[in-house]
C-alpha cells in the first residue's frame, strides 16, 4: 500500500468516525501511529488550567495528525486535528489574499462557545475550545504564548532535528 493510499484511509477514517485506538500517550500501535508529545500534554493542561471555561485543547501538525491533546471525551481528537488542518489552510490562504501577510489565529465565535486555532509555526496549530462565557482576552493572553512555546519546541533546529526527535533519540 502507497503512502498516499494510507494516509487517504486515515482521513476517510477520521472523517467517518470508523472506531480506531485509542489515542492514549504509550507505545504507538501499527494501525494508528499516535504517541502523544509530553512536553506539548504538558502545555494543553497548563492552559486548560489557567483558562476559566476552557473545554479542552490540541495541537496537530499544518497537514491533519494529531500531536497531542487534551480533550473531553465525548470531542474525537483524530477528526478535530483533521479540521483543524482544514481552517488553518483556509486561513493562511485567507491571510495571504486579503493582506498578503502571515495567518495568527481565526476566532469562531458560535452559540456554544469558541473555538480559537492559533499558529505555532510553520508546522503546527494549536486549538483551543472554550465555553460561552469565557474571556476572550484571557484566552489570549494565555493561549499566544503556549502557542510560540509549542511552535518553538517543534520547529527544526539548525541541524534539521526537533527538540522532540532530540529527545527520542538514544
Amino acid at each position: 500500500m502507497t503512502e498516499r493510499k494510507r494516509r487517504l484511509g486515515e482521513l476517510m477514517g477520521r472523517l467517518t468516525k470508523v472506531a480506531m485506538p485509542e489515542s492514549e500517550p504509550g507505545p504507538a500501535g501499527p494501525a494508528y501511529p499516535y504517541q502523544s508529545d509530553p512536553v506539548v500534554l504538558a502545555e494543553l493542561t497548563a492552559l486548560r488550567r489557567r483558562i476559566d471555561r476552557c473545554v479542552g485543547s490540541l495541537v496537530a501538525s499544518s497537514d491533519g495528525m494529531l500531536i497531542a491533546h487534551d480533550l473531553p471525551p465525548e470531542i474525537e481528537p483524530a477528526g478535530m486535528a483533521a479540521l483543524t488542518a482544514s481552517e488553518l489552510a483556509l486561513s493562511h490562504r485567507m491571510a495571504s489574499t486579503a493582506h498578503g501577510g502571515g495567518f495568527h489565529e481565526v476566532v469562531v465565535h458560535g452559540t456554544n462557545g469558541y473555538v480559537v486555532v492559533y499558529s505555532a509555526g510553520w508546522t503546527a496549530s494549536l486549538t483551543v475550545l472554550a465555553g460561552p462565557g469565557v474571556n476572550v482576552g484571557r484566552l489570549h493572553l494565555e493561549s499566544r504564548p503556549a502557542a510560540r512555546a509549542i511552535g518553538a519546541h517543534l520547529a527544526p533546529n539548525d541541524n534539521g532535528t526537533t527538540d522532540r526527535q532530540r529527545r527520542e533519540q538514544p
